[in-house]
């Protein structure tokens, strides 16, 4: 400040008037110690008041921000004896800072302040969770930026990587069903934007109210559970039957019931998810099976209580979940659970409906194609205290084949017929006349039977590989296990039915038993290229696991055959001894 300039206009303007009545003018005297030519800082000024008048004057108190600091260093002079010039070294040289500016100001930036004072330039005194210099500016706060520790290379592919691959968090399946609600429900709020730095937020008064509301469908609550519906509906159920279009019964029948009942809606996403893990073997399939799996057994176990209750929903549960061990190709009789308590309680079924007579038929079907492959298990029409309902001697198209058409007990006769011949050679003792005349007539009966499938000509053909797969099923029972003339003929009409019945068809999925027979038959090596390249294509169409099993099980029994084995006739304990209990079905 220049010298001429008086000490009353140095005061703040509130006092200037108690300067005026109580204080002379004061005398300014340049310090001799400063000359302007000589020192850029400014010239101390003497002030010469009243005692009274220090005593009213009010000084005026401003904050100084930091970016006004304008420090100035005297130019760096050595003092001491001057030294030889050093030589530098080779290389960059060191930038070499004066002592000066080496120590930092008290008061300098941080980097720890929030985000908006950063951005505003202001010094932040890092409240938390706010800071108080945004509340006391009325400044919204955008918090506190995480703090980055730097990570060599190799460990943040690492850790990308485990991110990527970390399941979500609903799959874990360890919360409850309201949970796992709240969580989908927060994961699909869209984030509330974030007003912009230097904007002025009005107060607001936050009101926490929770909106649960239930699921529409019981069982089909997050998005994959969807996503495992949808491929019931169009991938599952149509490789299940014969019929592939909107008369499915899968979709027609089981479907509209499974919408009221939880139980059978967690079997249905069991089995959609057991067959997306055989197919595109990703975890969270798996997890997702085992969940549905879970609570399907629950409920299983809530409603039964230890007793049989005979109703739609539990047989078909049960069913259900004896189909979920064959989408997954389990060989150690998984399904045996299932299947026996539909057994112990079929009986009391009402098969005057729709759903009744298919739940009949279906299961049906896989007892007999269950007494097929195992030592113990005997068709259920020939328990004593069975009958069989009205409708299933008539003919017509069900959904399957075998069972309405009355095929299917012929392949029981022979079944008994086989434990019979077994129990005689396990004696040494030769097949006596009785056993002849049974299976005469067994032969005589198959060869009257005539398709009622004429309206579909592969649902005819595929009748006609049945009867043909059945008659071989008596011959390899009765006759000697040996190459022959008929049993060659007999093979290779088979696999001409089979070359009739295009891959894609969907008599695809009734395939698996006759294509099983053939295989255990077929003596000529020449036969079985066609019989291997089948089970692929099936396996290819289904995605069904035992069709795998299967066709270990044929290369057994082809082993044996070629080992000129007089017991590759029996199957049934050849599977036994190398431990396995599946369906070919």
């Amino acid at each position: 400040m220049p010298a001429s300039v008086s000490g009353r206009d140095c005061l703040p303007y509130t006092s200037r008037t108690l300067f005026k009545s109580s204080c002379a003018a004061p005398s300014f005297t340049p310090s001799p110690s400063l000359d302007s030519s000589t020192c850029s800082s400014p010239a101390s000024i003497d002030i010469a008041m009243s005692e009274a008048a220090i005593n009213l004057v009010v000084p005026k108190l401003e904050e100084i921000e930091d970016e006004h600091i304008d420090i100035k260093l005297p130019p760096f002079e050595s003092t001491g004896p001057t030294q030889p010039p050093v030589k530098r070294g080779r290389g960059r040289p060191r930038k070499q800072l004066p002592a000066a500016l080496e120590t930092k100001p008290k008061g300098g930036r941080t980097k720890t302040g929030c985000v908006t004072c950063r951005k505003r330039k202001k010094k932040c005194d890092e409240g938390k969770p706010a800071c108080n210099n945004c509340i006391k500016n009325s400044f919204y706060c955008e918090g506190y930026p995480e703090r980055v520790f730097w990570r060599p290379g190799r460990h943040r592919i690492e850790e990308d990587h485990s991110s990527l691959t970390r399941q979500p968090d609903y799959l874990s399946r360890d919360l409850s069903v309201s949970q796992l609600g709240e969580l989908l429900f927060r994961a699909r709020t869209p984030a509330q934007p974030r007003p912009s730095p230097g904007t002025r937020t009005i107060p607001t008064i936050n009101v926490d109210v929770k909106c649960d509301l239930p699921f529409l469908i019981d069982g089909v609550e997050t998005p994959q559970d969807r996503l495992l519906l949808d491929h019931f509906v169009y991938d599952v159920s149509r490789v299940l039957t014969l019929i592939n279009d909107e008369t499915n019964p899968f979709q027609e029948l089981i479907l509209p019931i499974a919408v009221q009942h939880r139980g059978l809606m967690h079997s249905l996403l069991c089995l959609s998810g057991a067959h997306l893990a055989r197919k595109d073997r990703e975890p969270k399939y798996k997890i997702a099976q085992a969940y549905h799996l879970d609570q399907a057994l629950k409920i299983l176990r809530a409603e039964t209580n230890g007793r049989p209750i005979a109703n739609g929903p539990t047989i078909a549960q049960m069913l259900i979940l004896c189909l979920v061990s064959i989408c997954l190709g389990e060989k150690e009789g998984q399904y045996r659970p299932h299947l026996n308590a539909a057994r112990g309680i079929l009986y009391q079924l009402q098969t005057d409906t729709p759903f009744g007579k298919f739940l009949f038929e279906f299961f049906m079907y896989h007892d007999v194609a269950n007494s097929i492959t195992s030592l113990d298990r005997r068709p259920i029409n020939y328990m004593e205290d069975f009958c069989l309902p009205g409708f299933i001697l008539q003919p017509g198209a069900g959904a399957l084949l075998g069972v309405l058409d009355g095929l299917f007990g012929y392949i029981s006769k022979i079944t008994i017929l086989r434990d019979a011949v077994r129990e005689h050679k396990r004696r040494r003792i030769c097949v006596n006349y009785e056993m002849l005349s049974t299976a005469v007539a067994i032969d005589s009966e198959i060869r009257m039977w005539v398709p009622p499938q004429h309206p579909d000509p592969h649902r005819y053909i595929a009748a006609l590989l049945y009867r043909q797969s059945t008659w071989i099923y008596l011959y390899r029972t009765i006759q000697p296990s040996q190459p022959g003339p008929k049993i060659r003929r007999a093979v290779e009409e088979g696999l001409m039915f089979m070359r009739m019945l295009p891959e894609n068809s969907a008599t695809q999925s009734i395939l698996l038993m006759p294509l099983f027979m053939l295989g255990c038959a077929a003596f000529e090596p020449s036969q079985r290229p066609l019989i291997t390249d089948r089970f692929k294509s099936l396996y290819e169409y289904s995605g069904l696991g035992n069709v795998l099993a299967a066709h270990e099980a044929v290369d057994k029994v082809w082993q044996l055959m070629d080992a000129g084995d007089e017991n590759a006739w029996d199957w049934e304990t050849i599977l036994h001894n190398m431990g396995y209990d599946f369906l070919v079905a």
